[in-house]
C-alpha cells in the first residue's frame, strides 16, 4: 500500500516553524563583567612583609604645632640651673655662644680681670645702640683698667654678629636666648630683658649692678665705678 500523501499544509508546516525560528534575533551571552580589583599601596623595595602598612593619620595643626614646640619641662629646668646672682656673689659656671657661634664659659672670664657685663633689650635698635656705642667709644678706658666688656643679650649669634659688623663693636657678644644668666642677674622679666650693667672684679665678685639704667647712662657710670675701684686700690 502506498504511503499517504502529505496534504499541502502538513508539508508547509515545518518550513513556517523553520522560518520562524530563524526570523528570531540571536541571543548573545552574556557579558562578564570584570570587578576592578582594589589598588593597593606600592611596597618599597626595602618594606617587609610583616611592616605595618596602615596608612597615616593627619595631625592636626595644634597636634603639629605642639610636637614642634620646645619642651617646656626642659626648658625651665635649664633655667633653673642658675640661682640669682646679687652683689657679693660669684659668677658661676654656664656656658653660652658669642656671636661667631664659638661656646664661652662665662666664669673662665674673669680669671684674669674684671668683667662687665651690658645688657640689651634688642640689637640694632636705636636705645640699644646708644648704649653698645657708649661703651664702644669708651672701651680703651675700661681696658686700661684691666676690665673685659661683654655684651648680653637675647639675640642670635648671627643677629649679634650683623650688628657688631654695622656699628664696629670693638667687644665680644654673648648670646642668652633663653635668658639663663640675664634671669639670674635680675634683669630678664615677662620674656623681656632690663636694659641694665653688671661689673664683677677679677675673680668673678659681683661688686656694682645697675638696673634698669638709660642707654647713655650705663656706660658713664660703669667707667666711673672701675675708675673708683682703680682709686681706692
Amino acid at each position: 500500500m502506498a504511503p499517504r500523501a502529505k496534504s499541502t499544509t502538513e508539508a508547509a508546516e515545518p518550513i513556517r516553524r523553520s522560518s520562524r525560528i530563524s526570523a528570531q534575533p540571536k541571543s548573545e551571552p552574556a557579558k562578564e563583567v570584570k570587578k576592578a580589583a582594589p589598588r593597593t599601596k606600592k611596597r618599597s623595595a626595602d618594606e617587609g612583609d610583616g611592616e605595618d602598612t596602615t596608612p597615616a593619620v593627619k595631625k592636626s595643626k595644634a597636634e603639629e604645632a605642639a610636637a614642634e614646640a620646645p619642651d617646656t619641662e626642659e626648658s625651665n629646668e635649664k633655667a633653673a640651673q642658675l640661682a640669682s646672682i646679687d652683689v657679693g656673689d660669684t659668677l658661676p659656671s654656664f656656658t653660652l655662644q658669642n656671636e661667631k657661634g664659638e661656646d664661652v664659659d662665662v666664669a673662665t672670664l674673669s680669671a684674669e680681670k674684671g668683667v662687665i657685663f651690658f645688657l640689651v633689650p634688642k640689637a640694632d635698635t636705636p636705645g640699644c645702640t646708644t648704649q653698645a656705642c657708649g661703651f664702644r667709644d669708651t672701651y680703651p678706658d675700661f681696658t686700661a683698667q684691666n676690665f673685659a666688656v661683654y655684651c648680653l643679650s637675647a639675640d642670635s649669634p648671627n643677629a649679634q654678629s650683623k650688628w657688631q659688623t654695622k656699628k664696629e663693636l670693638p667687644y665680644p657678644l654673648l648670646s642668652d636666648p633663653q635668658r639663663v644668666l640675664i634671669t639670674a642677674l635680675g634683669a630678664g622679666e615677662g620674656g623681656k630683658t632690663k636694659r641694665s650693667h653688671f661689673i664683677f672684679e677679677k675673680g668673678g665678685k659681683l661688686v656694682e649692678k645697675k638696673i634698669p639704667v638709660k642707654p647713655a647712662d650705663s656706660p658713664k657710670l660703669a667707667l666711673e665705678y672701675v675708675k673708683s675701684i682703680a682709686a681706692a686700690a
